[in-house]
């Protein structure tokens, strides 16, 4: 990859094409499209993780989403993995990362309403601001050592997640199950802005912040995972293949409404906001169906 930042725009023709954009920070990005003075180099290819040829530089009239559910084979999850999101919830550490799924059809839009399904409209509805890994190179069996070279970039998210179908015995059964009760369509908004592993490393030193109507509820830096990017690429590549354009969110840090002595869950029309220092951000209204 020759781009360090990458977006998926529309020029002043309407044309639809990735481009780095002309930025020296995740906050020019917005800034430079609400006042449309946005440029990018652009990059012509079919898909983020297709050889991606470099053009001319173009004006940015429209931002859109960088992923979309055909270009995400899946996307794996990791669950317990801020130290102090384990202890919030009277919990210990995992040996090793704990795995879940959500299915492509997650995957939703950095500013897109998320519809909320009448099944999990039971008032346990929560947010979990994480930061994003998108696999660029297929590989299985991958040595740590090797792993940020399978890495395209990372994004900002949100795991939104219906608890009572997680963790309610009534619902879930005996052991709490985390693939249906975070798979619903667009449980997974994803921000804008593709950034390399050449700007920000292995992202274990990123601010996370998410806000639920303008209110902080997480503030944490990456550095509290337990398992950093290289050690999750490592071990879901084990026996597996992880195929390019795979997503794969990383854990959520301390201050979910679901660790709260009174739980503060979302409620229809809640704005969720989740900002990841050099990033960008997510910003999504929940609409209930």
């Amino acid at each position: 990859m020759t781009w360090t930042r990458l977006i998926r725009f529309a020029d002043d023709s309407g044309r639809e094409t990735f481009g780095e954009p002309c930025i020296e920070n995740e906050q020019q990005l917005m800034e430079q499209l609400e006042a449309n003075t946005l440029y990018a180099t652009e990059y012509k290819g079919e898909s983020i993780t297709s050889a991606l040829v470099k053009g001319e530089k173009v004006h940015v009239k429209s931002l859109l989403d960088i992923l979309r559910p055909a270009d995400v084979p899946i996307i794996r999850c990791i669950g317990l993995n801020y130290i102090k999101h384990i202890q919030e919830g009277g919990r210990k550490p995992p040996p090793y990362p704990s795995v879940f799924i959500k299915p492509a059809t997650s995957v939703a839009g950095y500013k897109e309403e998320i519809p909320i399904p009448k099944i999990a409209q039971d008032g346990t509805l929560d947010y979990e601001g994480e930061l994003a890994i998108v696999i660029g190179k297929s590989g299985k069996n991958i040595p740590k050592a090797e792993s940020l070279s399978h890495v395209a970039g990372y994004l900002a998210s949100n795991d939104v997640s219906a608890r009572g179908w997680q963790r309610d015995p009534a619902k879930a059964g005996g052991v709490p199950q985390w693939c249906f009760s975070k798979g619903f369509d667009k449980f997974a908004p994803l921000s804008a802005m593709l950034v390399a592993p050449a700007v920000v490393g292995n992202a274990g030193a990123l601010r996370l912040r998410t806000l639920v109507n303008g209110e902080e509820r997480q503030n944490e830096t990456t550095g509290d995972l337990l398992f950093g990017v290289e050690d999750i690429v490592a071990f879901c590549s084990q026996g597996t293949t992880l195929e390019a354009g795979t997503v794969i969110l990383t854990g959520t840090p301390s201050g979910v409404a679901m660790g709260m002595k009174e739980p503060r869950y979302l409620a229809d029309g809640d704005v969720v906001e989740v900002t990841i220092s050099g990033l960008g951000a997510v910003r999504n209204r929940m609409v209930f169906d």
